[in-house]
This record gives structure tokens, sequence and C-alpha cells, in this order.
């Protein structure tokens, strides 16, 4: 993702037009019950959206490339289910505070729980680090209603009216919220460096990044997050916002132990490996629809 501030945002007509439009649709849809909201833009998602929109083909490629064996109907499951998650996480996080309520009593599970209580007890700052997989604000939601704020980096909307809404929407489930560009960095810095925590995703294509290993594939990774670590000494923890229907709240968050400072490029390689653990065990919960291995 590029960087962009807020002086790059964009309040022309077409803009104002636009807005108008999402956010009519978002709220046609936010005047359903928060149960049936996922379900609905899942399906909506799975069945319309994806196929005229090429996310058939991406994910279809990336299963090629990463494993030839599957089945016919292997596949045309997959298709389907990763394309209902990516619904249905758009209009959950699109929710704001009711998706918060909702997942906020969602159990706890991991060996990195006591490491993100020590950390807050000696103010050491933390940045968690996910990926597309499930939802990933799960772990914003969680632990700020839990008493640790939990802020986010974000790539503002160029549409200056829809990014006001989208960033108060997104603050209803965790604040603070630190823009992507030099302003943002330093903002979140400063937080971090306070003893607040972090979320941050690492899964997406990274021009000019090293190359690592990432599902038995070499994938541009950025080592920002392991940069950011071993220059403030903040703590490194992998965490996931994982589906699981047989929980109350049809989520569980996932908290792994910190990944000891070593090196950027040792660093990152091992998120590299804790996120593919998911995938591979949960494969219908990530986003293959991003072009994750460009060559």
């Amino acid at each position: 993702m590029a960087a962009q501030g807020d002086d790059k945002l964009s309040y022309g007509a077409v803009d104002f037009l636009q807005n108008l439009a999402l956010r009519a649709l978002i709220g046609a849809i936010r005047l359903l019950p928060f149960r049936w909201r996922a379900p609905l833009c899942g399906f909506v998602t799975a069945r319309l959206i994806a196929p005229f929109a090429g996310y058939d083909r991406r994910i279809r490629a990336n299963l090629a490339l990463v494993w030839p064996d599957l089945t016919e109907a292997e596949i045309r499951h997959l298709v389907t289910r990763v394309s209902h998650n990516a619904g249905a996480t758009l209009i959950e996080v699109y929710s704001g505070a009711a998706f918060r309520k909702a997942v906020a009593p969602s159990p706890v599970l991991g060996e990195g729980v006591a490491s993100l209580i020590a950390a807050k007890e000696r103010g050491q700052g933390v940045l968690l680090i996910s990926g597309h997989f499930g939802n990933y604000d799960v772990a914003r939601a969680v632990l700020s209603s839990l008493g640790h704020p939990v802020g986010a980096l974000y790539r503002p909307f160029r549409n200056g009216y829809f990014d006001a809404h989208y960033r108060a929407t997104i603050s209803a489930i965790g604040t603070p919220i630190f823009p992507r560009g030099r302003r943002g960095l330093a903002e979140m810095v400063k937080f971090l460096r306070a003893g607040g925590m972090v979320g941050m995703l690492i899964d997406q294509y990274m021009t000019r990044s090293p190359q690592l290993d990432f599902m038995g594939h070499p994938a541009r990774t950025a080592t920002s997050a392991a940069d950011l670590a071993l220059k403030y000494g903040l703590l490194l923890v992998p965490v996931y916002g994982r589906r699981n229907p047989a929980s109350p709240t049809g989520f569980e968050l996932i908290v792994e132990p910190p990944v000891p400072h070593s090196d950027p490029l040792t660093m990152t390689q091992a998120l590299n490996a804790s996120l593919e653990a998911q995938v591979r065990a949960h494969p219908e919960q990530w986003l293959w629809i991003h072009n994750r291995w460009k060559t």
C-alpha cells in the first residue's frame, strides 16, 4: 500500500456523490440485525460479486500455485468460502460498535496472553501482527473491551467525505487510529513508546521488500514491524481473530508467544510461518484473493 496522508484526500463533487451512494448502501445493510449482516454480505460476495470481479480466477490461480493437487470439488469449496469470508469481514468491520459488542466476549486463547499482560504492567509497547485471516479486527475489539486499547494503522480513502465516515466507524471498534503517512507513523511510534498496542497486517505484496518464504513460495514481505520492534524495544506478537462456529460469538482470539528479537529478516520469516500455519489449518479463512506471489 502506498503511504497516504490527509493532504491527499479529495473533496470534489464526484467524491460527495460517491460518498452519498456508498453510505446509503452501507446504511441499508446496517438496518438489518447484526447477526444477519455477515451471512447476507458473504452470500452476495461469493455468489454475485466474486465471479464478476475476477476473485474466482485469482483464488484458483493462487491455489494452483500452492496446492496443485487439490480436486475440483475442493477448489470450488474454497473459492466459495474464501469469497464468503471476505464479504462477511467487510460488513463486520463496517458495523463498528455493533461488531465490537458482538465479539467482545470471544474466548482468548494461546500462550501469548501472559506476555501481553506482563508487557502492559511494565509499560512496554506491543505490535500485534496478523494477516487477512478470519476477521483481523477481532483482536482490536476484544482486547480494547478488556481494557487494553489497541491502535491500528490504516490507509485513508482518497474520498475525503467517505474517509471521515469510515474512520469514525472503525474508531468505534478501538482507538487510536493512525493514517498511513509520516504524521500517522510519528503518532503511532509515540503511542507505542508510551506502552500502547498497535495492530498491523503483513500479508500483502510490498514492492522492494525482501523475498521471504510463504506457503512454500517466495513472497515480498515488509520487515517494518520487525524493524520497529527492534528499534523501540517492542513486543512482536502474532494474533488471529479466527472464526469458530462452536464459540458463542462465532470467533476466538488466538494470541501466540512473542517472536524473539534477532534480526528483521528472521523475525519477519517467523511471522510468515505463524500465519502460514493458520492458513494451512483453516484455508477458507484467508484472503486468497490477494496477488500475494507476484512474479
